[in-house]
């Protein structure tokens, strides 16, 4: 059974295997204060070119995206993002668990637009019965975006202006950040996103590490008293050392960006395929996520092959399936798989 369901299928990076098991035995302390920790918040602050940048280590996306925003927020404020956004379709309400509404305004292959987000927070404020609503307070993005799709730089500028005209704060979900970064074409760096953010987390369960996403708050951003707030929402682990060192080893030589290249280098060559053999996309990206048109048979055949995901119903005829390839993709599945197609 060939498996392109998603980018996390796998267990992690054998390097991190190694480094886990020859440090086994050392002692450390808890929560976060160990040397791994130490070390992969350095690596990050060299690689955001932010010697500043406060670091910390959380398990997974979900909770990530839950802990930073509710942190973030006033207790009248919500958090704005497009429809397809992650927080809003595929979290389960955590954001509204935590009492902030998630805003959400329309969606362009995921991608939220800077004038139509001036326009929607301008509204708001020209409403005179604003002070009855609630208020929107940040700007949640995700780089790739839920379709695939990447930001370019000047839209990220457009969109941090819209921000800064009105005090939102600018968060940003890298689940699969180390895949935008090296896709081919893209003019967004690491430091570039540190710039123009206020929090972001670079994703490491999608991109190498068993489990762990690592928060960055640029400019010594990070709220008062996190800590507190993340052991109150049962998010502090107390083998922190366990998420430091996979980010320390993820950190070094650069492999985070250079494993994250196999997955683009395999997406491209059933991209290319697929074009050959004449497949719709339902939306064209560079990254390593695939998003293609099926006839509903056609899934149903290879389904029994082939693990891949539902996207969304397209017609009566014809659904849309995701091949999600990763740092671990073998290029003979690539090949199986384009052999069945």
């Amino acid at each position: 059974m060939l498996s392109f369901v998603n980018d996390y299928s796998e267990g992690a990076h054998p390097a991190i295997l190694e480094a886990l098991a020859r440090t086994n035995l050392q002692q450390e302390p808890g929560y976060g204060e160990d040397a791994f920790c130490a070390s992969a918040r350095e690596r990050i602050r060299t690689a955001c070119n932010d010697p500043t940048a406060d670091v910390f280590f959380l398990a997974g996306g979900t909770q990530t995206n839950q802990v930073v925003i509710s942190s973030l927020l006033a207790s009248y404020q919500g958090v704005i993002a497009c429809e397809t956004g992650h927080i809003g379709v595929h979290e389960a309400g955590a954001i509204e668990f935590t009492g902030h509404k998630v805003l959400t305004v329309p969606a362009h292959d995921g991608k939220i637009d800077a004038l139509e987000l001036d326009d929607y927070v301008g509204a708001f404020y020209g409403d005179d019965n604003h002070e009855h609503m609630v208020f929107p307070g940040m700007v949640y993005l995700s780089h790739p975006t839920e379709y695939g799709t990447l930001y370019a730089l000047s839209e990220l500028e457009a969109i941090r202006a819209v921000c800064d005209r009105y005090g939102l704060r600018l968060y940003l979900d890298g689940a699969r950040l180390g895949y935008g970064l090296v896709t081919p074409g893209t003019d967004v760096s690491l430091p570039d996103i540190a710039r123009l953010c206020d929090a972001f987390y670079i994703g490491g369960t999608k991109v190498g590490a068993l489990i762990g996403e690592a928060v960055v708050f640029p400019r010594h951003g990070m709220p008062g008293h996190f800590v507190t707030m993340v052991k109150q929402r049962g998010a502090l682990l107390a083998k922190g050392r366990l998420l430091g060192l996979q980010f320390d080893v993820l950190f070094a030589d650069d492999l985070y960006t250079r494993i994250a290249r196999n997955a683009i280098e395999c997406a491209d060559v059933l991209r290319a395929a697929l074009v050959e053999r004449g497949y719709r996309f339902l939306v064209e990206n560079p990254t390593n996520q695939v998003l293609v048109v099926l006839e509903n048979d056609h899934y149903e055949r290879l389904r029994e092959k082939v693990a891949v995901s539902y996207w969304e119903r397209v017609d009566d005829r014809h659904t849309a399936v995701r091949f999600a390839t990763s740092w671990a993709t073998r290029r003979e599945d690539v090949d199986a798989l384009i052999e069945l197609l």
